[in-house]
């Protein structure tokens, strides 16, 4: 989740724009960079890893005064975490930061290098810069090269663009990625979220998707269109906490309501020419490789699970899980010719990191899925797919599981592909669920406030079941584990299917049942399974698309064409339930009891 901050005014330039950087760690970068225009120049300074290195290399400048500053934490999406890749980008005259991706930048390369553009980086970004200043050298007017220049684009953006022929002002464009202007006296911020304007200044515009414009140190020009349109200012909150939830009541719901926009930079550069490309895969060995062994803990495991299914449904690829503690005093098989894939939201689970070392020391191909680049896993494995929730405050994992299926998911069609195991209608199917799929992790005003009156009839009871079928199986795991965390109530994730085999016994009224009914996986069979509890008087509150007559409650999600976009929704509809059960019983929801959010021991 990469960061942006802008300055116009009078102060200190470096100083306003790292400590903005600096407020906007918690969304993960693998590289820094600043553009400060100053004494008619335009300086530019990147670096790799934290933002300190990024402090030391700028430690003997002091640019002091009126000038105009960006600013930009890069998460790597085209290109490797280098310095070239690093943002700013700059041509003869200008520089841009920009968050998102440009989905057309492939072509709109092609033509600058025909006109003889020579580029310096391997990111979409670049092409923002040198396609303005082609457009400017047209236009000769630095406001009709930018529209010009972001009616070209295609994708998504958030662009804060400076150039030395207008050098009191800032151009900004945005497209998909959030981005706000902070309005101060005499002086205006911009940032990807409010949390670094807290203290700055006492308003925001939050801008909307088609809106750009110009921003001076007095001056605000906003446009949708060709229209100039009066923005909406709204009081900042004074507790920089606070501004971090940004109006979230804790980390965790902020993180659930996040997870529409992670998940887009989970696949950002994934999919090309309709095709999933991982880049950091490029260098594993797949010959040889004939099953797949998933090992993780917790939130991990489950996802894991959610795999297995869909690796043996996609790529036709045997694949069994284990879980990481049990895994190393087994006396486990293990082949050389399984690939050992490790999940960890930290990179630093004690368990899941010997296990990989236990992988790698019997010569087995691994690769990591995590959150956190150089990490003990990350480094430990051969390769590493980073899953790019961005900082996950709140202990119970959300964004974090949701980027996890979906790097596994992106995984599992990568490996269909070499292995041609999906028919072209199949696979362009699996691509247009993959680009959709933030839409069903959206969180609707009406589901959370169904949820929230749902939540006052499940609190008493003597437990709960989470049930569903295939991939849902896992997912009533998850839903059952997220509610033990947080609400300290005790459930269960059961097959549904099993329910007849001994726990039907605990059927009553007091026994609350949870219901994961898919449309598009056995339907009727889950169904038979509801209405076997339902006769035995358990309480049944079903997620699903369709209505169902004999449940006592429902949760509606949208109807979806494919099982993983009801497998993300129901994702949601669970997590909000469980958030308020906790909530109504008063619990610390961030920082549940005896739980931590790196497991560093056994």
């Amino acid at each position: 989740m990469c960061g942006i901050i802008g300055f116009v005014g009078n102060g200190n330039l470096k100083k306003v724009v790292l400590d903005g950087l600096a407020e906007l760690e918690y969304r993960g970068y693998d590289s820094s960079g600043i553009a400060i225009y100053h004494d008619d120049e335009i300086r530019t300074y990147r670096a790799v890893g934290k933002l300190e290195n990024l402090r030391k290399k700028t430690k003997d400048i002091e640019p002091i005064g009126k000038g105009i500053a960006i600013g930009h934490t890069r998460w790597a999406t085209h290109g490797k975490p280098t310095e070239l890749n690093a943002h700013p980008h700059s041509a003869e005259f200008s520089s841009v930061v920009h968050n998102g991706i440009i989905e057309n930048y492939a072509v709109l390369k092609k033509e600058l290098e025909a006109d003889g553009v020579v580029f310096s980086s391997q990111t979409d970004t670049e092409v923002i810069v040198h396609l303005f200043e082609k457009n400017y050298k047209s236009q000769k007017n630095v406001f009709d090269a930018f529209k010009k220049t972001i009616a070209t684009l295609e994708g998504a953006f958030a662009i804060l663009l400076i150039t030395k022929d207008d050098p009191e002002n800032i151009y900004f464009a945005k497209m998909g990625s959030p981005l706000v202007v902070g309005v101060g006296e005499n002086e205006n911020f911009f940032a990807s979220s409010d949390a670094p304007l807290v203290g700055l200044v006492k308003e925001a515009i939050y801008l909307h998707d088609g809106e750009y414009g110009i921003v001076g140190n007095s001056s605000i020009a906003i446009y949708n269109k060709e229209t100039l349109i009066q923005p909406q200012k709204k009081s900042l909150p004074a507790n920089k906490i606070y501004a971090q939830k940004e109006g979230y009541r804790f980390f965790m719901e902020k993180e659930i309501y996040e997870q529409s926009v992670v998940i887009n930079d989970t696949i950002m550069g994934r999919i090309k020419n309709e095709q999933v490309v991982l880049e950091e895969l490029e260098n594993v060995d797949f010959n040889n490789i004939s099953r797949i062994k998933l090992c993780a803990c917790g939130t991990s495991y489950h996802a894991a699970l959610v795999a297995s299914y869909i690796s043996e449904r996609i790529a036709k690829m045997p694949t069994n899980v284990e879980i990481a503690s049990e895994f190393r005093y087994k006396n486990p098989l293990m082949r050389k010719d399984e690939l050992f894939i490790v999940i960890s939201q930290s990179g630093e689970t004690a368990d899941t990191l010997e296990a990989l070392k236990m992988a790698k020391k019997a010569g087995m191909k691994t690769i990591a899925i995590c959150n956190v680049d150089n990490s003990s896993i990350v480094r430990e494995a051969d390769a590493t797919v980073l899953t790019r929730a961005g900082i996950e405050k709140g202990v119970a994992s959300t964004k974090a599981f949701a980027t996890q299926i979906m790097t596994l998911w992106l995984m599992i069609i990568f490996a269909a592909q070499r292995n041609n195991t999906l028919t072209k209608e199949e696979h362009a199917k699996e691509i247009s669920a993959i680009r959709r799929s933030y839409k069903a992790l959206e969180v609707t005003q009406g589901l959370h406030e169904k949820t929230k009156r749902l939540s006052k009839r499940y609190l008493h009871g003597h437990g709960f079941f989470f049930i569903g079928r295939d991939i849902f199986y896992p997912l009533a795991l998850e839903g059952a584990l997220k509610l033990k965390e947080i609400s300290y109530l005790h459930a269960e994730g059961y097959p549904a299917g099993e329910m007849k085999h001994g726990p039907i016994a605990l059927a009553d009224t007091e026994l609350f049942t949870i219901a994961l009914l898919s449309k598009h996986v056995l339907y009727d069979k889950t169904k038979s399974n509801i209405e076997e509890l339902s006769a035995r008087d358990s309480t049944i509150l079903t997620i699903s698309s369709k209505p169902f007559e004999i449940t006592d409650d429902i949760i509606l999600i949208d109807d979806y064409e494919h099982y993983m976009l009801e497998f993300f929704a129901m994702l949601v509809a669970i997590q909000l339930l469980s958030i308020e059960v906790a909530i109504r019983l008063g619990n610390d929801v961030d920082m549940p009891r005896n739980l931590a959010k790196s497991v560093t021991v056994e």
